[in-house]
């Protein structure tokens, strides 16, 4: 392994650094956007007025699509992608590995007479047929149920990665269980579809539909590529287990939007142009915090496009990456002591007639409107707090939660001063009928004076998880190697579950006599009251917000095993199953799957860490040390037994230090390794990850501490992989 760390470091020209790759950038962008998509525009060229307008109504409507529409559709999309180069086909998912997944087929097909055809039909566009036993299903199907189910999702447009014709699609089982993000996120979307689009018949009649938006915010490291191939723990476990931290990182703050390096430069150039080909909205680019961190932002788009786009983009960041010389770190943390990385998703809702429902508008009315979804979402947030914790719950999130700029594990929501001032003067509404001095204040002087530039004025809270920003609930404890989809589940159900309950209130309040505005002014009213224990507007890292936290009854879900036991709750079980997102069965599954995922991981960090402990630290500091013994020798030879002494101090103190930290390597992996059999040895996944969390994790500070006490003293010459620790860090 060290030969292979020398030869990797041997290609790297540290002197003159890495050749630019320079990248010439058309005129316009726009010219590029949406060149290898089948878009709307494209779609207009190659499909019969007829199924057009049925593709354009399962987008819009939800309708179903007929089979011969379907056929019509797969020898267009067949035409088109041909034309740009494609030979194969396949449907593109995303399995519950945290990946995209892909299997081909060739369009290629050979007929009677030694003949052949390119042929693709309906049937093949509609539907096809992976193997579901060997991707995660935590016990819904079996190792010899092989057969599982792609089916096109038309609602995200198909694209062409090289040449192959990508077709999004879900994941299912035989049995019909979902083994995807895509499913349950579909689902949601419709749920909150409905829901809101009821909600906005007390305001806007013309209103049929109402789409949750997404703008997720993509942070991400940059490795030079033979660096990375130097750091085993890097290549395996995506994070450095060793090594002390350099002595600048971000204590400057000079590499938060400093100049972008020109290696950086021209991978941004590249990655842009391939996002715009495919229809990846780009508009943002900007060093992060952390040296070697940058971030990547879209415009907003529907939830399930946005998802779709984020899994492709990180795809294609890596396949970029690898033609720059970089290799790229989605990991949470992949560095102790600097910012971890994480997926900002700034989520709203949107209207078929052009409005944000999260947007403050210029009249009582339209205020009315958004302090309904304001405060339904607040309250959705707080009734089921825990439940999105779990799905932002990961072992690489676990580093990140609660220091450096990333949220705590406690959820909270932050919604500013003013906005906070707003709902503090709902809370005093009478119950029941408004008098007509009450109605004049609230319409006048309360909702009808929410500014309009609120936008401007609400300051984001770097330590809150769920921010209110303007026009829009960024959830930012998101981890950057997450797939959107699931915390957008989870915000999309809460959410529709909220806006039910709170039309039913509603309708039953006018049913008994409040006029309309009172009855959702009432019921406001409550929901403040509620949810007042989530709303917090200060430093969330402090010792005093954990107390407080804890007397308001907000649950300090600090590790994933923790989270994940509360995702088990019969609330969000019949929630669930409530809404048709999951049944019972299928969130069990789910719940399996993540918890053996954490195991796993932990178990995959403790090998790789035992291993380089004792095959690569341990010999190079014993190697170090018997060269101090040969100087102290050559002293004592030099200058006799009295002399040398106070002159070897140093070298005995060295010999000293570096056997008694080998020795604590030694014992600390002795006691990881038996931990670690422990704990793969329990059969419940639930008590398995508790295990790998307090028995395992713990274990790892020891040999780390020892390893860092030996670093600082071994010849670097002898330990090219934590020799090249700060440099990881350079332009």
């Amino acid at each position: 392994m060290s030969t292979l760390r020398f030869k990797a470091l041997e290609t790297l020209p540290f002197k003159d650094f890495r050749k630019d790759n320079s990248v010439e950038i058309p005129a316009k962008l726009s010219e590029l956007f949406c060149k290898n998509v089948f878009s709307e525009e494209t779609m207009r060229e190659y499909l019969t007025k007829e199924a057009f307008n049925s593709i354009m109504d399962a987008i819009k409507k939800g309708t179903k699509i007929q089979r011969h529409i379907a056929d019509q559709v797969a020898v267009a999309m067949k035409d088109w992608a041909m034309n740009k180069g494609a030979t194969h086909y396949t449907h593109w998912f995303q399995p519950l590995t945290g990946t995209t997944a892909e299997k081909h087929d060739s369009f290629f097909t050979p007929i009677e007479g030694g003949r052949a055809i390119e042929r693709f039909s309906g049937g093949m566009l509609i539907q096809q047929e992976p193997d579901a036993s060997s991707f995660p299903n935590g016990g819904i199907r079996n190792t010899f149920e092989a057969r599982g189910y792609t089916a096109w999702d038309p609602t995200s447009p198909a694209f062409i990665m090289g040449t192959t014709l990508c077709i999004p699609s879900i994941f299912i089982s035989y049995t019909g269980e979902t083994l995807d993000y895509k499913t349950p996120l579909l689902r949601a979307l419709n749920a909150v579809d409905d829901a809101a689009t009821s909600v906005m018949q007390y305001f806007d009649k013309n209103v049929t539909k109402v789409t949750p938006t997404l703008g997720w915010e993509q942070e991400y490291f940059l490795v030079d590529s033979a660096l990375y191939q130097s750091r085993p723990d890097l290549v395996l476990t995506g994070k450095t287990l060793l090594g002390h931290s350099p002595a600048k990182g971000q204590q400057l703050d000079d590499h938060y939007f400093g100049s972008i390096p020109t290696r950086v430069m021209n991978f941004m150039k590249e990655l842009e142009i391939e996002c715009m080909k495919l229809g990846i909205p780009a508009t943002t680019r900007h060093n992060e915090v952390a040296p070697n961190q940058f971030e990547l932002a879209p415009m907003f788009e529907e939830v399930n496009v946005a998802v779709d786009h984020n899994s492709l983009l990180m795809d294609i960041m890596a396949r970029v990456a690898h033609k720059h010389h970089f290799h790229i770190l989605f990991h949470e943390k992949p560095f102790a002591g600097v910012n971890g990385s994480g997926k900002h998703n700034n989520w709203s809702l949107a209207t078929d007639t052009g409005e944000n429902l999260l947007s403050p508008g210029k009249n009582p009315k339209k205020n009315l409107q958004f302090l309904t979804f304001f405060v339904n979402t607040i309250k959705a947030v707080h009734e089921y707090a825990d439940l999105l914790r779990a799905s932002i719950a990961s072992a690489s999130n676990d580093h990140r939660l609660g220091a450096n700029e990333a949220p705590p594990a406690i959820i909270s929501v932050f919604i500013g001063s003013q906005l906070f001032s707003v709902l503090e003067e709902l809370e005093k509404v009478t119950n029941g009928k408004l008098s007509p001095e009450e109605k004049t204040e609230l319409k006048l002087n309360v909702v009808g004076k929410i500014p309009e530039i609120l936008l401007d004025n609400t300051d984001r809270n770097r330590t809150s998880p769920f921010a209110f920003t303007g026009n829009k609930f960024e959830i930012r404890a998101v981890g950057s190697s997450a797939n959107c989809a699931e915390s957008m589940t989870v915000m999309n159900t809460i959410a529709a579950k909220q806006l039910n309950d709170f039309k039913k209130e509603v309708d039953s309040l006018i049913e008994g006599g409040l006029k309309k505005d009172e009855a959702i002014f009432n019921v406001l009213r409550e929901y403040i009251k509620q949810s007042k224990s989530i709303m917090f507007e200060g430093d969330g890292y402090s010792d005093d917000w954990a107390k407080e936290a804890k007397k308001r009854g907000l649950n300090n879900l600090k590790t994933t095993p923790e989270a994940l036991k509360q995702e088990m709750d019969k609330k969000f079980l019949d929630l669930y199953e409530e809404m048709g997102i999951f049944n019972h069965r299928e969130v069990e599954a789910r719940n399996e799957i993540k918890l053996e995922k954490y195991s796993t991981v932990i178990d995959i960090e403790a090998r790789v860490l035992s291993d380089i402990a004792r095959n690569h630290i341990i010999p190079s500091a014993l190697n170090y040390q018997n060269r101090l013994i040969e100087n102290v020798r050559g002293l004592k030879d030099i200058f006799g037994d009295k002399e040398f002494k106070p002159l070897a101090k140093e070298q005995m103190s060295l010999i000293t230090s570096i056997s008694e930290n080998v020795s604590k390597i030694k014992l600390g992996v002795e006691e990881l390794l038996k931990a670690r059999e422990a704990a793969k040895n329990i059969s419940d996944s639930q008590k398995q990850a508790e295990a790998y969390c307090n028995k395992v994790k713990p274990l790892f500070d020891g040999i780390r501490e020892a390893s860092d006490d030996l670093e600082m003293m071994v010849d670097d010459e002898l330990w090219p992989m934590t020799k090249y620790r700060e440099m990881l860090f350079t332009k």
